[in-house]
């Protein structure tokens, strides 16, 4: 893969992530078997995502449980002719606690045949 197609992806990816248009991402840069792997599962849930559905069902799962309040992207990073990094900053309350938290994580993403065909997330516990 070129330079530019990475670059190409990974731009598009982040002006989605700022304008609040993730799930038109997940509809046009993501593989229908990409994988998503979080640090750690969520209590019930599994670390390891699989297929653009299950992905969504992930960004579902943030907007019932979680109010954003604002945030920053800083990236992309390009490594290599395959991976991007994006550091994600939020700020957001859990709405079953009330409790409000800022967060930082880092997006580390995986492109295969043009389509990102892996994402894992990085944070501090």
């Amino acid at each position: 893969m070129s330079d530019t197609t990475l670059s190409a992806i990974a731009n598009q990816l982040v002006d989605c992530c700022r304008t609040q248009r993730e799930l038109e991402a997940l509809d046009t840069l993501y593989a229908p078997d990409a994988v998503s792997v979080e640090a750690t599962a969520e209590p019930g849930g599994e670390r390891e995502t699989r297929g653009r559905e299950g992905i969504r069902g992930k960004h579902a799962w943030w907007a019932e449980n979680f109010e954003v309040h604002g945030g920053e992207l800083d990236g992309p990073y390009l490594h290599g002719d395959d991976r991007f990094g994006v550091i994600f900053e939020i700020d957001a309350t859990h709405k079953p606690s009330g409790e409000r938290h800022k967060m930082k994580e880092i997006g580390i993403y995986t492109v295969s045949n043009g389509k990102i065909s892996r994402e894992e997330f990085y944070y501090t516990m």
